[in-house]
């Protein structure tokens, strides 16, 4: 599902509470109307909509009472900053993938614990542990991203300094053409190649046989 259309599935708080009920434990449409405080109707309204997105699925006991879960792990981000406004889901990666792999990784990662429950509960603690240390440091990036940004807008005039900002950033994750920069900051192509000439220019882009790139 885009990032977008999750962003307003999850706008509503019934539907944020359903999720947090489902978070610990599997529940029926009883239980979670009576825990959410919102008739049985209007739940399952919520929960077909769920699991049209692919967030829950159910399953029918031997009493023919359907119970919910959350069907996958998900992560949303939504970034707000003086430059701009975007939202990012990101599924689980492949069981397959390896984080030592990643060559710009530079924490200890360590392998994926096969002992007893007392090494589990230690993993699960390191893990832990490693999520909030992610956490800061991707909100110290996010600072950073925003103080570079601002400087490179405060060296031009005229106000021109956002938009290359802009052009900048979007080359940084892989943008290089001047239609999809256009679209991605919402910008004429026109204006966009004049301002990647003009970057080029400063010797900061140069324009390669499939686009544009950072020098």
């Amino acid at each position: 599902m885009d990032s977008a259309e999750l962003l307003n599935l999850l706008g509503n708080a019934n539907r944020r509470r359903i999720l947090k009920l489902l978070a610990h434990k599997p529940c029926y449409v009883t239980e979670i109307s009576e825990y959410i405080g919102v008739s049985p109707k209007a739940v399952i309204d919520h929960l077909q909509k769920l699991e049209d997105a692919g967030l829950i699925d159910s399953r029918t006991d031997d009493q023919r009472r359907k119970y919910f879960s959350i069907a996958r792990n998900l992560r949303l981000e939504v970034r707000v900053s003086p430059y701009e406004f975007g939202t990012k889901s990101a599924y689980p990666a492949n069981p397959e993938f390896e984080m030592p792999s990643c060559r710009h990784l530079s924490i200890d990662v360590g392998a994926a614990s096969d002992g007893d429950f007392h090494d589990l509960a230690q993993e699960l603690e390191h893990l832990q542990q490693l999520e909030n240390e992610l956490s800061l440091a991707q909100r110290w990036v996010q600072a950073r991203i925003t103080d570079v940004r601002d400087r490179i807008d405060s060296g031009f005039e005229n106000g021109d300094g956002r938009l290359y900002a802009e052009l900048v950033s979007g080359l940084a994750n892989g943008i290089d053409t001047v239609p999809a920069l256009a679209r991605e900051i919402e910008a004429p192509p026109e204006i966009v190649e004049e301002a990647l000439t003009r970057l080029a220019e400063d010797d900061v882009v140069e324009r390669t046989d499939d686009g544009w790139e950072i020098v």
